[in-house]
């Protein structure tokens, strides 16, 4: 990750990986409808390189992130009628829908 300093502008010509000042991170995130959270762990370095640990982050909070896979929830929450459109749409493609602490058999049982 490449960071400016208090009043400097970030240089965007110059790719993070290229950078001596660059700082490695660990970027969690979390979702839900109401919005996003985030929280940045820089990563700690023994002196001949091995993972030490995570550091406490002083980065403040962002009004929102991009990538891959933010913002991949749908907008509103499925009514009954979509779940059970779903559900069936599932059984006619041959998936079986379980009940949560049961074991799923990926294989058809032997006789």
């Amino acid at each position: 990750m490449k960071t400016a300093k208090p009043g400097e502008k970030l240089d965007m010509t110059e790719p993070p990986s290229e950078s001596f000042d660059r700082q490695e991170v660990v970027v969690l995130m979390g979702e839900d409808r109401t919005g996003q959270n985030q929280r940045f762990l820089p990563i700690i370095r023994s002196g001949n390189g091995k993972f030490f640990g995570f550091n406490e982050s002083d980065m403040p909070q962002l009004d929102s992130m991009e990538g891959r896979f933010a913002g991949i929830l749908p907008p509103n929450v499925a009514t009954d009628e979509h779940r059970t459109l779903a559900k069936d749409m599932l059984k006619v493609k041959g998936v079986n829908v379980t009940k949560p602490g049961t074991t799923v058999r990926l294989t058809p049982h032997r006789r």
